[in-house]
């Protein structure tokens, strides 16, 4: 019956993986692209929740971090959904900025088939190097 409340209930009840980490989502509000996955813990997403800036959890720092804390390119949170059994995060944001840190729109800026190279489909949007200055 557990599993059935969080699948069909309307309590907030996320399943964090063995890591307390849970996948997000960014999807831009207005156009339903996807900008970017990251990571949230418990905090990060309580946080989110609170000051309706996307945060997260970054592995390799082990910190939480805004996104565009550094940037200014914020993630402006509209609404927060969950997945059927509330294993990964939504998040419908208003873009402040580019998403990605490489200088495109959006993390998901290359495209692969079955064989061959990947290759872009997106053109640069900024400088990165003069954004972050390294």
């Amino acid at each position: 019956m557990a599993g059935q409340d969080r699948e069909t209930g309307l309590k907030l009840d996320i399943k964090f993986d063995e890591h307390g980490l849970v996948p997000a989502i960014v999807q831009d509000a207005a156009t339903g692209q996807v900008l970017m996955m990251a990571w949230m813990n418990e905090a990060a997403l309580k946080q989110t929740l609170e000051i309706r800036k996307a945060t997260f959890y970054s592995r390799s720092r082990n910190k939480m971090w805004i996104k565009g804390e550094s940037s200014g390119h914020v993630m402006e949170v509209l609404e927060a959904r969950v997945d059927c059994d509330q294993d990964v995060v939504l998040l419908r944001c208003k873009a402040h900025g580019p998403a990605c840190h490489a200088g495109y729109q959006t993390c998901f800026y290359r495209a692969t088939e079955a064989s061959g190279p990947m290759k872009f489909v997106e053109e640069k949007v900024f400088d990165p190097a003069k954004v972050y200055g390294h």
